[in-house]
């Protein structure tokens, strides 16, 4: 089992490098010499395919199969990479080819591996193990930030040192997943469509998971993208280096809460879990109001811990509750991703208005509507 699950826990991995285009809207804005608004087509850019390929994957998917879907991914993030590695980064424009492509291929990974991951999950145990592999990809969401940090610090080179990096890595993934076998469990005869995909809508608590979604990453966007400008604005930290170590401090405790995340669900049930992280989420969001630089880096250090199991408890929940319906689930799930798009966008426009800490309103006033999820969550679970 542990040979088949290596390139599933690799795949998360590289899921980790569409995160990167959060630390990327400081560096780039910098590089390109962009708005606040403009440098949040960024990550509009990669999750906006999060949208539109999400629902369709889905139903490729249901016919032929997760490691097919894999291996598409994989090729995808690859070719976007490899942009920047051979034409450089003349032109903004360029960049956010790279840009797409990077998240069409996280799209397609996140279609595939958050279900793929049941068909190797022991009973009971798929949100522990979903937490975990949301902990591999926490890994890869964290070099974003600390390459090009370690690469200036270390070596005198820039961020875009980072893109090469993630060629070789999704290299060795691409032959990896190639051989590998497993066993993609039956869960239903009829085969999905975009009809009974978005039929699953008409479901109430369907319906308001996935909004949980789309407003959770849009928030964890909002929060790696934002913190570095936030840092620079508000307290003078250079955006190249230290500003840059601020992201990579979300996703520190962002990687150390979901590993810590799958040892406390073995004896917490999901939906408790899931109200704790979000009332601890809303709190460190307020802590960055305070215009202290010690209340601050608190604030995001408890940010990351809380964020952590968000997505992996509201995604496991939902298809616990409809295990025959896992595929089309995903699909809508993870078209929910788009709102990494949408908030922080809706983010520099307000920073742009009033001023970067202004715009942390967007994220905080997300989780403030996640909390009322969790808190039904909580109450259908213990009725």
């Amino acid at each position: 089992m542990r040979m088949k699950t290596l390139p599933i826990f690799l795949v998360f991995l590289c899921m980790g490098f569409g995160d990167a285009v959060g630390p990327f809207v400081g560096l780039a804005k910098e590089t390109f010499q962009l708005s606040n608004t403009m440098a949040q087509l960024i990550p509009f850019t990669g999750f906006l395919m999060f949208g539109l390929l999400s629902v369709p994957m889905g139903v490729f998917q249901d016919k032929h199969g997760k490691k097919n879907v894999l291996l598409t991914g994989v090729l995808i993030m690859l070719i976007g990479l490899l942009i920047p590695t051979i034409f450089g980064f003349s032109y903004y424009a360029l960049f956010l080819v790279t840009i797409l492509l990077l998240g069409a291929g996280a799209t397609i990974l996140q279609v595939a591996g958050n279900p793929i991951m049941r068909d190797v999950s022991a009973e009971g145990k798929y949100s522990r193990n979903l937490s975990l592999a949301q902990f591999v990809k926490a890994i890869g969401s964290l070099s974003g930030p600390l390459i090009p940090a370690g690469a200036a610090y270390f070596y005198s080179r820039d961020w875009r040192v980072i893109f090469p990096v993630y060629s070789i890595a999704l290299m060795l993934t691409l032959l990896l997943i190639a051989f590998m076998r497993i066993h993609e469990k039956e869960v239903k005869e009829k085969t999905a469509s975009f009809k009974s995909c978005l039929s699953l809508l008409k479901d109430k608590f369907v319906l308001m998971m996935v909004l949980g979604i789309f407003l959770y990453v849009g928030s964890e966007v909002s929060m790696s993208s934002g913190v570095p400008i936030y840092l620079e604005s508000e307290f003078g930290v250079d955006i190249s280096t230290l500003g840059v170590l601020g992201a990579g401090l979300f996703f520190l405790t962002l990687t150390i809460g979901r590993f810590a995340g799958g040892i406390i669900l073995n004896w917490m049930k999901p939906a408790n879990f899931l109200m704790l992280t979000v009332v601890l989420a809303v709190i460190g969001i307020i802590g960055l109001f305070f215009g202290v630089q010690t209340i601050a880096i608190i604030s995001v250090i408890l940010i990351g811990l809380s964020f952590a199991n968000i997505f992996p408890l509201i995604f496991s929940i939902t298809v616990d509750r409809m295990p025959e319906r896992s595929n089309e689930l995903s699909g809508l799930m993870v078209t929910a991703i788009v709102g990494g798009a949408v908030l922080p966008l809706l983010m520099g426009v307000l920073a742009d208005l009033t001023n970067s800490l202004i715009g942390f309103l967007v994220p905080l006033a997300a989780m403030l509507y996640i909390t009322t999820i969790a808190l039904s969550v909580k109450r259908t679970n213990n009725t």
